[in-house]
């Protein structure tokens, strides 16, 4: 019979660094030039065209354009929105995360499905799906008429709209992270004596903090952006329930091209000024990870 002896003396083992891959140089190279081809085509160029065009008169001309009555109540009404819809969203996804990661029940696969539907549903179906519950023929329509309260047509309408097609993002960070983590902390702190809301905010929220950042960024970037849902229970409403996307296609449509593309740079730069914070937010975790 044969056995293993082990070698105490024997120098530990020690990690050789090796390469990412084996393909030849020339793979690589094109394989890193089409990927920057496709960002050059798909997205930098079209970028950079927004604010060409937005400043194809100017810099007084782009000024009028943003600060027009109609343009700031977009953006203010396009704020109240995110501002709205985020918190909401923050603490359904916590809460249904926390569900899936942390408890076994009937129907937890069914609720995961619930969570992804918005990925899954067009925007105006969404939208649609708000106009058979409150639309005038309705029983809620005609009850919420008897009390002189509007939902469709008016920010409600709107709110609930991207409330629908932004919930997922915060839960489906949260839920793979939450998993991956277990429950062996929550537990040690339950039996040191900790209570819930304890354990939640000295144990489990610094577990999720980056996780939860990242949801938050991309519920607010959507909740600004979104257009289908929105155009269907806006009504339209030049000065009271167009947000900037409805603006930019209201402008458009009218053919105040300059106008349009210096209103929609406002969402550009928004966009990249999520991404200059998902960026930071990635640093710091990593610098503090490190």
């Amino acid at each position: 019979m044969t056995g293993f002896v082990m070698q105490p003396d024997s120098p530990p083992s020690v990690r050789t660094p090796t390469r990412a891959t084996t393909e030849p140089l020339w793979v690589r190279v094109v394989l890193i030039g089409v990927a920057f081809a496709f960002f050059a085509v798909f997205l930098l160029i079209p970028l950079a065209a927004v604010f060409i065009e937005a400043l194809k008169k100017g810099w007084d001309t782009y000024a009028n354009s943003i600060s027009t009555p109609d343009s700031i109540s977009a953006i203010k009404l396009t704020l109240v929105v995110a501002a709205i819809s985020v918190p909401l969203n923050l603490v359904f996804g916590v809460a249904a995360a926390w569900s899936v990661a942390k408890f076994e029940f009937r129907g937890k696969q069914f609720l995961i499905s619930l969570i992804d539907l918005p990925f899954s549903v067009s925007p105006v179906i969404s939208g649609l799906i708000y106009v058979l519950i409150f639309g005038a023929q309705s029983r809620f329509g005609q009850a919420l008429r008897e009390l002189d309260i509007r939902v469709l047509f008016a920010v409600p309408g709107i709110v609930l709209a991207t409330i629908f097609v932004t919930f997922p993002f915060v839960a489906r960070e949260l839920i793979p992270l939450m998993q991956a983590q277990g429950n062996d902390e929550e537990e040690a702190a339950v039996m040191l004596g900790a209570g819930g809301f304890t354990t939640f905010f000295r144990v489990t929220l610094p577990n999720i903090k980056w996780g939860l950042m990242y949801g938050i960024i991309l519920c607010n970037a959507r909740a600004m952006g979104e257009f289908g849902a929105v155009s269907v229970v806006s009504g339209h409403i030049r000065g009271l329930t167009n947000t900037i996307p409805l603006h930019v296609e209201i402008l458009y449509n009218e053919y105040n091209f300059v106008p349009a593309f210096a209103v929609a740079s406002l969402l550009a730069i928004l966009a990249l000024l999520t991404l200059c914070v998902k960026s930071f937010i990635e640093w710091r975790r990593g610098d503090l990870e490190a």
